[in-house]
Order: structure tokens, then sequence, then C-alpha cells
């Protein structure tokens, strides 16, 4: 299978889209082969050093990742590795819209997890775009924009809970409306409630959201609190002190103020009902069966 990079520079940098497809071979693919390292580094960009960009840490906590599910199916790391990339890893948003950044940590540091964690039992074969493509499919975006869109101010849990069921991560990273954060949380409250349990409901749920967004106007209904840029910015700024993310406790994220309980629960009460609409009109329940 494929192996970590035997060169591992001390610092994140970027590699463009055009010269990352150059190392994504069907032997990698396949996890037959290793991604040349040295090679890459050298089609890199280097960044200025940073302490919040350095590999090693990002490299322990993957590794960490790959041995506590070593025994249980590899879709069970990404609740676990989602909240702890992102506390690590320490991005502006404008920074982790640079696929660059996620092309490289996917291809120069730990091609072996994209391997591990996404090689088709059927195919036997990984889809190119987690080493390379949009932020909802690439391999350490996905969880980094999970982490981002997902968390209750400085609180993971929701993030834990989203990225438990394999069709939210997937298909609410898609919409637009999961960047209204009292959105993101109703929808993570009915997964909580065990409203919404199976890929399948996941994949309703989002769907009847993001129809009914043209109309309901989340943003009006349900007001969320201004974004403090200057707690993020602070928190973000902590990363160049080198500050350590311990692996097991679930850490904290920036300092802001959650969203507003009321706008949530109003949203869930309305996703509910326009799920259990979409159910019904849909002709089977879990466990029922349609004469």
């Amino acid at each position: 299978m494929t192996e970590k990079p035997e060169h591992l520079p001390e610092y994140l940098a970027r590699l463009a889209d055009e010269e990352a497809a150059r190392f994504i071979t069907d032997g990698l693919l396949s996890g037959k082969e290793n991604v040349p390292s040295i090679a890459l580094n050298q089609a890199s960009e280097e960044l200025l050093d940073s302490p919040r960009r350095r590999l090693r840490a990002i490299r322990d906590l993957i590794d960490d990742a790959m041995y506590i599910h070593r025994d249980e199916r590899p879709t069970q790391a990404d609740a676990w590795l989602a909240p702890r990339l992102h506390a690590i890893l320490r991005l502006t948003r404008a920074e982790a819209a640079d696929s660059a950044l996620w092309n490289y940590l996917a291809l120069g540091v730990a091609p072996d997890f994209v391997i591990w964690r996404h090689l088709s039992e059927t195919t036997r074969s990984v889809n190119a775009q987690y080493f390379k493509g949009p932020h909802y499919k690439q391999a350490f975006a996905r969880l980094w924009w999970s982490a981002e869109l997902f968390r209750n101010g400085a609180d993971y849990e929701p993030v834990v809970v989203a990225c438990g069921n394999q069709d939210m991560l997937n298909t609410a990273l898609r919409l637009d409306v999961i960047d209204h954060r009292p959105t993101a949380q109703a929808m993570v409250r009915l997964l909580r409630r065990g409203v919404v349990r199976t890929g399948r409901d996941a994949n309703a749920l989002s769907k009847v959201v993001n129809t009914a967004a043209a109309t309901l106007m989340y943003d009006v209904i349900a007001q969320d609190v201004p974004r403090d840029a200057d707690v993020v910015r602070k928190w973000i700024e902590e990363g160049e002190e080198g500050l350590t993310v311990h692996h097991r406790p679930l850490p904290e994220g920036p300092a802001e103020e959650p969203a507003p309980e009321s706008a949530v629960e109003l949203l869930a009460n309305d996703f509910a009902e326009l799920f259990a609409d979409a159910q019904v009109r849909g002709g089977k329940r879990d466990g029922e069966q349609i004469g």
C-alpha cells in the first residue's frame, strides 16, 4: 500500500492544480505506488515559515487518526479528525479556499491517509478528487470545512455529530445555506434528536432545506449574531505561538458567540416539519412498508 512520504519538510507548502495532476497516477490511486516526495517538493511553492504551518503536528495527528481507527471502518475517522485538524491547522477562510494547500497536504504530507480512508472496496481504487478536488470532496478540505461550518462558536461537538453521518457531511457541504450558522446547527439538532438517522434521511433533509431556502430566507427569519472577526483573528494568531493541540480531549475553536438558541430551535422545528412532509411524499419511512 501507499506509504507516508520519505521526505517531509518542516512547513506546509502549495502545490498548484496543474502540478498536482502530474503526481496522481493510476498506481497511486490503486494504492500500489508511492508519491515521489523529492520531485513533488521541487514542484511545490514554499510559504513563509510559520509555526501554524508546521507539518509535524499535522502528520502526527493524521497518524493518530489511523492508529485509533485501525480496527474500524475508516469512515469513522472523519468525526474524530475534522475538529482536531481544524484546531491544529488554523487558517483564515481565504487561506482555506486555496486548493493548492490541500493538494500539498494530500500528496506531499499524507497520501497514505487518502488511500487508507478513501480506497473503494468495490473498485480497489480512489477517486482522484480526494487528492485534488473541490472543498466538499478533497480528503482534507472536506474535513476542515466541515469543522469550520458546523462548529458552534468554540464548540466542536456539532462537528462530531455532523461528520458521524457521511451523507450529511458529503451533501451539506455542497449547500450555500450551510454558511448560515443557525441552519447548520438546526440540521445537526435533528441528527441529535434522532429525527434524521440514516444517510438517506440526511440527503432528504439537505434537499428540502436547500429547496425551501429559496422562499423562507433563513437569515431573515432566524437571524444570527454578527461574526466576531477579531476573535477568529486572535485564535489564528495564537497558532503562531506553536500551541499544542491535545489529541484525546475535544479541542476548542475560536471563542465566538454561539448561534442564537432561539434561531436554531425555530429552524430545527421548521426543518423537522419539512422533513416529515418530504418523507410522506417520498413514500416509505424507515421500517415501514408501502402497500
